[in-house]
């Protein structure tokens, strides 16, 4: 995923900024907790109301898999262009507060836009619309707090407990959020597609508002220690040339692309639990909650070995273990040990993911952390809603599950290879050391 092992990369951390240390690190981890929280739980990929969506348009607007897995991709669309969002926030510093003034302005247009739509009629279009609206919206939060994220990482040379806590909260939060979402599902069912689809927009404009205020918080703990890199005069086509110049991105998005392809979950594996294995929407929603929960104590174990070994190891071992992770679902003849397949499944997972963004902090070039964080969610939006795709006709015209379990394996293991790409002092030294010696 990487490249020649001889690249020196200049990726330095600010000379003049000061790193906290003990109590500051633990409010500037909190902080980031924070916002994670709130925008897994309402992300139009993993948010509380993505399940009781797709239901509406599976149940209520009756789709096919393969008609499922279109409206996603075709909703998916911001997401394509996320590195466009992510360059915005390297350059635009909305009402001087930089990535702040993003969580109040963004916040505000998602909620006006979830408040808009819980009123609108339902159809399949009147809902394309109101997701791609509401990505849009979401995408500039998103890329906010990429660019903040990677920007604590990178200033204050804390790169794997970012990603670690990233990851750590995001699944804690997806979890609750997709088992909330299962429920909320359930009881949705007994009201008419413009009913439901009014309570759960409505809900997820209440989060939204709550972004939005949340902007107005500025602790010291973490803006103190950070040197703004935002809204400064910039040359946008240097910087694109530079981007393109900076060989450590390509290996790192590469890993990141094979990793959210798999053809084997999402519609696929929704329809063969609902079909197949007669789940209800609640076991549908408890699988993906306990799937994510599942990657905690590995996300947790990446954080503490992260400052005491190499991000070398902790990717080939993390691959290593990932590769198989959808073969215990090949063992499974029911719908609860869909649920028992998922503990082993998210275990699997953690570290090889934690370890993927802790790779892809570190590449990113000064001052484009934004552009080169979200260009990474560009990656995540194409892999999961093509692999999704392909899944489906894999599901539905070549082999059925058993032909996407082993297509996802393979894919994954393409995973291993690309590792050998990576520059060696990218990945030579545990975290905390890199950007103090680079």
């Amino acid at each position: 995923m990487d490249s020649p092992a001889h690249l020196v990369i200049a990726v330095p951390a600010a000379p003049d900024t000061a790193r906290p240390a003990g109590n500051g690190r633990v409010r500037i981890l909190f902080y980031a907790g924070v916002l994670i929280v709130t925008l897994n739980f309402i992300s139009p990929a993993v948010g509380f109301h993505v399940i009781p969506l797709s239901f509406v348009l599976k149940n209520k607007l009756h789709l096919s898999a393969n008609g499922l897995a279109t409206f996603a991709l075709w909703a998916g669309i911001p997401g394509y262009l996320s590195f466009a969002f992510g360059m915005v926030r390297d350059f635009w510093n909305p009402f001087g507060m930089g990535d702040r003034g993003y969580f109040i302005l963004f916040g505000a247009l998602s909620t006006a836009v979830f408040a808009t739509f819980a009123f609108v009629p339902v159809s399949e279009p009147v809902l394309l619309a109101s997701a791609l609206l509401g990505t849009f919206s979401f995408l500039f939060l998103w890329g906010a707090w990429n660019g903040l994220g990677s920007t604590i990482g990178r200033q204050l040379s804390m790169s794997g407990q970012i990603s670690s806590i990233w990851n750590f909260a995001g699944s804690v939060t997806i979890f609750a959020a997709l088992l909330l979402g299962g429920v909320l599902s359930g009881w949705l069912e007994e009201l008419s597609a413009d009913g439901a689809i009014r309570v759960l927009y409505l809900l997820a404009a209440i989060v939204t508002a709550a972004i939005a205020l949340f902007g107005l918080w500025k602790p010291d703990a973490v803006f103190a220690h950070l040197k703004s890199e935002t809204g400064k005069q910039r040359n946008l086509p240097a910087d694109l040339a530079r981007l393109a110049r900076h060989w450590p991105i390509y290996p790192a998005l590469t890993a990141w692309l094979l990793w959210n392809f798999a053809p084997g979950t999402q519609t696929v594996l929704q329809y063969y639990m609902s079909n197949t294995l007669h789940a209800s929407d609640a076991q549908w929603g408890a699988y993906n909650a306990i799937f994510y929960i599942a990657f905690v104590p590995t996300f947790a174990l990446f954080g503490y070995l992260s400052p005491r070994y190499s991000l070398d190891k902790l990717l080939w071992w993390g691959t290593i273990v990932a590769v198989p992770q959808m073969v215990p679902l090949l063992f499974i003849h029911s719908a609860n040990a869909v649920l028992l397949a998922a503990v082993p499944m998210g275990l699997m997972g953690g570290v090889a993911n934690a370890a993927y963004m802790d790779l892809l902090i570190r590449s990113c070039p000064k001052g484009l952390e934004g552009t080169l964080m979200m260009m990474s969610w560009s990656m995540y939006a194409l892999a999961g809603n093509f692999g999704n795709l392909l899944g489906t006709d894999l599901y539905e015209h070549h082999g059925g599950f058993l032909a996407c379990v082993i297509a996802t394996t393979l894919v994954y293991a393409l995973i291993l290879p690309t590792i050998l790409f990576v520059p060696r002092k990218l990945i030579d030294t545990p975290d905390g050391k890199f950007f103090a010696e680079h």
